[in-house]
Order: structure tokens, then C-alpha cells, then sequence
């Protein structure tokens, strides 16, 4: 079960697979409005394939590149009312906006 702080994950299980996730997706998606003039209709058949393999929309692989690329290298603490990225090896980041502190 997630907690409120976690959100969705749309990270692959490797760099290889999501990168080719996204030039299948990306693919289905300019194909099928670049093969409208010469297939008609039935090129917009690889539009769902396109939202399918990136999960929803472009913007959803692009969450999930930045997550599969961060995945074990970066983690979120919060203590005290107050939340940051450390470092897997335990160096602190920048802190986040105040926006997204846990009260």
C-alpha cells in the first residue's frame, strides 16, 4: 500500500526497457498521425498502441524516465515537518519547496 508521500510509480525496472518503451510509444503516436495521408484511418490504430507503452502520456514516461534514472541513488526523508533528498550514501540535497512539506 502507498502512503500519501510516495505517488504513483511509473519507473521500469531498467533504463534499456523504459528508453524502449518510450521509442515504442513515441512511435505509435507520431505514426500514427504521420500515416494519416498514406493508410487512412486505420493508421490511427497505433495511437493506443503509443498511450499504452507510455503508460497513459508522454509526460507519464517522462516521470518515469526521471524515476528509473534516480531509482536507488536518491531517496526522500522527512523529519520534523520538514523533507529533503538525500543521497543513497546518505549526503543531504537541497531541501524541497515548502509546498510539499508534510505537516
Amino acid at each position: 500500500m502507498q502512503t500519501p508521500a510516495e505517488g504513483p510509480d511509473f519507473a521500469s525496472s531498467s533504463l534499456a526497457r523504459h528508453l524502449v518503451r518510450g521509442a515504442v510509444g513515441f512511435g505509435g503516436l507520431i505514426g500514427s498521425f504521420a500515416l494519416l495521408p498514406v493508410a487512412g484511418p486505420v493508421a490511427l490504430l497505433l495511437l493506443p498502441v503509443g498511450v499504452l507503452a507510455l503508460r497513459g502520456c508522454p509526460m507519464c514516461w517522462t516521470i518515469g524516465l526521471v524515476q528509473t534514472v534516480s531509482r536507488g541513488r536518491l531517496q526522500r526523508s522527512c523529519e520534523d515537518g520538514r523533507c529533503t533528498v538525500v543521497r543513497a550514501d546518505g549526503r543531504e540535497r537541497a531541501p524541497e519547496p515548502a509546498a510539499t512539506r508534510v505537516s
